[in-house]
């Protein structure tokens, strides 16, 4: 598969000592050496991939581990007829993928650039030979997998239990950080809100006007304020006591 917008990147030492240090700050190498975190950076390669491109494709044999250092990667899932469903937006410095360079299949979702970004990514037979030289990588990647495992099931009960409605006022709770700051439409258009709760443009409209027709947001073109945090909270089906401070 040709991966649209990548293009080539030498790095010097400085670039290297920079990498090194975003590595660190991802909780899965924290406890390395300096030695063996170099050791590692050099496992793998630098790729930038500009805003729109395809990063890997869902079912396409396995792209191997990524790290994202800068920009943003959405993780989805296609469906049959082109519907797009966002399992999880990634920001830096996260890793992605870990399924797939563990067990050597294939990818098991889709990972877009939203914005220019640049990656570290190992192919599976490398890291391989990492946790074999490594083996305390293997406990932090179970952890890794064990949280991603949570979310799943997360995501997975709000499909099953929620209408579109209360998943879309659990989303501007998230996108919002409960009340506390806008939502810039512009970052989060209607396609992009749907494709995270695995619905349609039109029923996200909808419910948007549903929610400013009951007093608790306020929007225009290019913000949505959320105003009235305990309405939302229940029409999210959200426990009054799971109420974030």
């Amino acid at each position: 598969m040709c991966l649209a917008g990548v293009f080539p990147y030498n790095i010097g030492m400085d670039e290297f000592e920079s990498l090194v240090d975003s590595l660190r700050s991802v909780h899965f190498f924290k406890r390395l050496a300096d030695v063996d975190l170099r050791a590692i950076v050099t496992g793998g390669q630098i790729r930038h991939f500009r805003s729109g491109g395809t990063i890997f494709a869902e079912g396409d044999p396995c792209a191997g581990m990524h790290v994202l250092i800068g920009g943003q990667v959405h993780l989805c899932k296609m469906g049959p007829q082109g519907q797009v469903n966002i399992m999880a937006i990634v920001s830096p410095v996260i890793m992605f993928n870990e399924v797939a360079v563990l067990d050597g299949g294939a990818n098991p979702v889709t990972a877009i650039a939203v914005e220019d970004c640049v990656i570290w990514q190992i192919s599976h037979d490398s890291f391989q030979a990492l946790l074999k030289r490594y083996p305390q990588l293997g406990l932090g990647l179970l952890r890794v997998l064990a949280a991603r495992n949570r979310e799943m099931l997360a995501q997975y009960g709000d499909l099953s239990f929620r209408s579109v409605q209360a998943r879309a006022a659990k989303l501007l709770l998230d996108l919002s950080e409960y009340g506390n700051m806008p939502i810039n439409r512009r970052e989060h258009s209607i396609n992009e809100m749907a494709n995270r709760i695995a619905s349609v443009p039109e029923a996200i409209s909808r419910s948007l006007n549903t929610f400013k027709s009951l007093d608790v947001i306020a929007c225009n073109r290019t913000t949505i304020i959320v105003t009235g945090v305990e309405k939302l909270v229940g029409l999210a089906q959200i426990e009054p006591s799971l109420l974030k401070e």
